[in-house]
């Protein structure tokens, strides 16, 4: 037994900074953060990803499986129809592309570059956003050390595109992006969450509510208008 530790012993070969990954790098990936079978991975749900979003992104997946009106005795002549919460929060301001953009950003100011602009409504950015995320993917896993928390969540939000696209349900609570109503000389901003059990929301701050499904694609499009604005101010 050694007294003291030498060099060899204090050496730890390098692994892969991916969470759920964590393997000893190959001598030719000795230099680079995540191994290439996380790069790979990535790569194929990368490439995937714009057509999941624009399967979300239809009325048909909007309302797959909410509930309809039958025999109702309220007499409201327009009942609420609840749509897919978990659907709206991927294919609105606050989901796909706004998770994607966070990576975009972190990725540019790392090179010294300029941050690109809001590219237009989600269903415009997304494929902008999945194509700067594929073409710099082999510089993150070889010189971004932050990358292996990058391809989780790109993990993750395929997973979970993927997951109601075939249907499945997960329910929970979701954010939804921000309110976009305007108080005052300003827009209210406040994050906004529902529970996929209902289909009422509430903002806490200024106390806005949307409960139809025609409120809830009224919502979608200011939320878009604010983003546009912000985006032509920062222009």
């Amino acid at each position: 037994m050694h007294d003291h530790p030498t060099p060899e012993d204090e050496y730890q070969w390098p692994v892969c900074v991916t969470p759920r990954c964590g393997r000893q790098l190959w001598v030719a990936e000795a230099s680079r953060w995540a191994c290439r079978p996380c790069e790979d991975a990535t790569a194929r749900r990368l490439k995937e990803l714009p057509a999941l979003f624009a399967q979300l992104d239809t009325t048909a997946a909007l309302m797959r499986g909410a509930r309809r009106q039958g025999g109702s005795t309220t007499g409201s002549k327009t009942p609420p129809i609840p749509p897919r919460l978990e659907v709206l929060a991927l294919v609105g301001p606050g989901g796909v592309a706004a998770r994607l953009s966070a990576i975009e950003d972190a990725w540019r100011q790392t090179l010294g570059w300029t941050i690109a602009p809001w590219r237009g409504s989600p269903a415009q950015a997304v494929p902008h956003l999945v194509e700067f995320v594929t073409n710099n993917l082999l510089w993150a896993c070889s010189s971004y050390e932050e990358v292996g928390q990058d391809i989780d969540d790109l993990r993750k939000l395929h997973a979970e595109c993927s997951a109601l696209a075939s249907g499945e349900k997960r329910p929970g609570r979701v954010q939804i992006g921000a309110c976009p109503t305007v108080v005052g000389d300003r827009w209210c901003g406040t994050q906004l969450t529902a529970s996929t059990g209902s289909h009422r929301i509430h903002c806490g701050s200024c106390g806005a509510r949307w409960e139809t499904l025609g409120e809830w694609r009224e919502l979608r499009a200011a939320q878009e208008r604010v983003l546009a604005e912000a985006a032509g101010v920062a222009a």
